[in-house]
């Protein structure tokens, strides 16, 4: 039997309302991004999006959302990803854009391994960063505060995750 490969795209939905981003769902971003890969690539692109080919998650608070898509043809799907520009939830269209952070492709090294874990890892570190970015910006003590706790929560997780690793070693 053999192993289907797969390469993860971790995205970043950027929606100006953000109220709207609460009405996100996976089917019709999946219909959305799977319409840009046809427009984009003919029959060839939406004949490679048919087969294995999904949005495995989206977190409608933070607007992030993991594709998963064969090694095969990854790139199509990430080629197209500028052209999603909205979504129709209810009859309604809501404008949108995917901003792509982080391809999981295989490639020597832990960081550039096609896993969902890496992707986890990877989103751990971007959030750590806005974080820091975010923290010049407070105005008043108890932002900062609240920032700094974030800051070390997440950086707690990292170092977690690390000692875990070296232990297995």
């Amino acid at each position: 039997m053999v192993r289907v490969k797969s390469r993860y795209l971790l995205c970043e939905i950027n929606i100006s309302v953000p109220s709207n981003r609460l009405l996100l769902e996976d089917k019709p971003i999946f219909s959305a991004v799977k319409d840009a890969v046809a427009s984009m690539h003919g029959d060839y692109g939406a004949a490679q999006c048919s087969i294995g080919f999904s949005v495995k998650y989206v977190n409608a608070l933070t607007g992030i959302m993991l594709i998963r898509c064969p090694k095969s043809s990854y790139r199509l799907i990430w080629s197209a990803l500028p052209f999603v520009t909205s979504v129709e939830h209810k009859g309604r269209k809501i404008p949108f854009f995917l901003n792509c952070l982080h391809v999981g492709v295989a490639g020597g090294g832990e960081l550039h391994s096609g896993t969902i874990r890496t992707c986890q890892k990877f989103l751990v570190r971007y959030n750590t960063q806005q974080l820091h970015r975010m923290l010049p910006q407070c105005k008043t003590t108890d932002e900062k505060t609240h920032v700094r706790r974030a800051i070390l929560s997440s950086s707690t997780k990292m170092l977690k995750g690390k000692e875990h690793k070296e232990e297995r070693d």
